[in-house]
């Protein structure tokens, strides 16, 4: 009955009047206008609140997420699992009662790591556990066998060019931060190719492990040989570096039967809650669907497609109907580098003064902290306005750099972005792993993360102005 009270009265609310934002408005509110309007929405946000984090929604969207990953698994790009994973999405959506579901096809990249193996010879026998890197090559079927030449940066790589020649080229970089190391397993073959090397092993990009090894996409350059290259252990990495410094030869055969198919057909998958004044006009919330081909892709991207999901699912319930219509996409082949979303953007980016923001949460939904926003100063004052809504469950930060893979071609052009900031102390243990698995997730964490995610996506898109850019 509480909620049943709570959506009447949220129907009896008076309307707000005026025009939505555009190029050649005469009219725009003021903020303190502005602010009078978000501050109209604390009974929405509440109710919001309360079905999501206390009420009948309670731990939906973890369970919906269990019940998607424990029947899919995995779901790389390219692969039948995907197909899968696509067409129950798709189903799910029109049960809902969700609208406009509908596929946007695209093509997206194939690749399969096959059969792989390391073993390391000399000075011992040991079996090293590996994760092929996505669009590596294969090694002959006999494997590579040669000797391993540690090096702990791409400058020591070529001040050590010489010595590298018909190695295998192993990186035992440190971990500073995702984004200033990332770049040694994106472009670890590439700089090892350059000075005559055979394969690399890279180091997984964490601050910790368990002995377990993180995959993920790299690139090659056309002007430099292909070599094979994966991922191994920090622990394995760590070792050989013991080993090397100590004056140990250290020989290693590494087998790999990854294969690159010709790109093949998939789909973004896309429902909508229709705007009831203006519907022409988007507030676009969104998750990849896609993930690596290890563990069950829980965490990245399940949990931010989810929530994603999540916010039409409440919105609906509550039987809500903001004036802009809510778009949800839950991408395909985010994880070879954006490839369904830039196909979206190129088809959709004649639209793009009607999109009032983008938003995706691919950054785990563990207990969020706030948003991250990238816009302009005056969008930022009313995003701050509408996190203090949030002010029951306590997640009120506005941070920087709201745009991610997907979102960032709207972004770079100009279009609000926004993503979930949350706790990732945790988030790269798990990142590209086996460990990826349901048991990461935490549904009351889910919740909170649905919560910020829905009232956010509501209130841009109900507000009679679109954001100012």
């Amino acid at each position: 009955m509480k909620f049943l009270f709570l959506i009447t009265f949220i129907h009896l609310l008076p309307q707000c009047t005026g025009k939505p934002l555009r190029r050649d408005d005469c009219h725009q509110h003021t903020f303190k206008e502005i602010k009078r309007e978000i501050a109209g929405y604390s009974i929405i946000a509440k109710a919001i609140i309360n079905l999501a984090v206390y009420g009948n929604a309670q731990n939906r969207s973890y369970e919906r997420l269990a019940r998607f990953v424990d029947t899919i698994g995995p779901r790389l790009s390219g692969s039948r699992n995907l197909e899968m994973a696509i067409k129950y999405m798709f189903s799910v959506l029109q049960e809902d009662g969700l609208e406009n579901v509908h596929l946007e096809p695209v093509k997206v990249p194939h690749w399969e790591r096959g059969e792989e193996s390391a073993m390391m010879l000399t000075p011992r026998n040991h079996s090293i556990i590996i994760l092929g890197l996505g669009s590596s090559v294969a090694t002959p079927p006999e494997g590579i066998t040669a000797e391993v030449l540690v090096v702990t940066s791409f400058d020591e790589l070529h001040k050590r060019a010489q010595d590298a020649k018909g190695k295998i080229v192993v990186y035992n970089q440190p971990f500073i931060s995702y984004k200033e190391t990332v770049k040694y397993r994106l472009l670890g073959a590439v700089e090892a190719g350059k000075v005559g090397a055979v394969a690399s092993l890279i180091r997984s990009i964490t601050s910790f492990s368990i002995n377990s090894p993180h995959t993920g996409w790299q690139q090659y350059q056309s002007d430099v040989p292909k070599i094979p290259t994966a991922c191994i252990s920090v622990d394995d990495a760590e070792m050989m570096a013991r080993m090397s410094s100590r004056g140990n030869r250290i020989v290693v055969t590494l087998k790999m039967g990854a294969k690159t198919y010709p790109d093949t057909g998939s789909f973004n998958t896309v429902a909508e809650i229709v705007g009831s004044k203006y519907p022409e006009q988007v507030v676009l919330v969104s998750g990849h669907l896609d993930s690596w081909d290890v563990g069950q892709g829980a965490m990245d991207d399940g949990g931010g497609a989810f929530i994603s999901w999540e916010a039409l699912s409440l919105i609906k319930d509550l039987g809500l109907r903001p004036k802009r219509t809510l778009r949800l996409v839950l991408w395909t082949a985010e994880e070879p580098g954006g490839v369904g979303a830039e196909q979206y953007y190129q088809l959709h980016k004649g639209n793009i003064s009607n999109f009032d923001i983008v938003m995706e949460s691919d950054s785990g939904t563990f207990m969020p902290m706030g948003l991250a926003f990238t816009g302009s100063d005056k969008a930022r004052a009313i995003l701050k306005e509408i996190m203090q809504l949030l002010q029951p469950i306590n997640v009120t930060n506005i941070y920087e750099n709201g745009s991610e893979t997907d979102t960032e071609y709207w972004v770079r052009a100009g279009v609000p972005g926004a993503s979930l900031h949350d706790d990732i102390s945790k988030y790269f243990w798990f990142h590209h792993t086996q460990g990826d698995t349901m048991t990461v997730q935490d549904p009351s964490q889910m919740n909170l993360c649905a919560a910020v995610w829905t009232v956010v996506s509501y209130v841009i898109a109900d507000m009679e102005e679109m954001l100012p850019r």
